[in-house]
């Protein structure tokens, strides 16, 4: 069974800087899409961005030019880099994971979730 756990959430000012790690477990990192997802408390869980097997990145429009999404197959771990951050970006952030080759940004189509870490950006 697929494990993912985050790590690396915060209390961060606004315009400063966090990475948020995942380490995966159970599987074979490269057979997976990862992504990361986020909720602020009283809204709809909402897709942050996603990086194929190849490397290829994808973002939601509201974190484009301020978060960077990686992997290191050879670790296991999946990280979320995120710059120039935003009283709107507090959030707990999760971790996930499909086999899925294609972009979704459908919550429903990732397989596997991590418990999540909190980023809380103070203005």
């Amino acid at each position: 069974q697929v494990q993912l756990v985050e790590s690396g959430g915060g209390l961060v000012q606004a315009g400063g800087s966090l990475r948020l790690s995942c380490v995966v477990s159970g599987g074979t990192l490269s057979s997976y899409r990862m992504g990361w997802f986020r909720q602020a408390p009283g809204k709809e869980r909402e897709f942050v961005g996603s990086i194929n097997r190849g490397g290829i990145t994808a973002y939601a429009d509201s974190v484009k030019g301020r978060f960077t999404i990686s992997r290191d197959n050879a670790k296991n771990m999946v990280y979320l880099q995120m710059n120039m951050l935003k009283a709107e970006d507090t959030a707990v952030y999760y971790c996930v994971a499909t086999t899925k080759l294609l972009l979704t940004t459908n919550r429903n189509e990732y397989d596997y979730w991590g418990q999540g870490t909190q980023v809380t950006v103070s203005s």
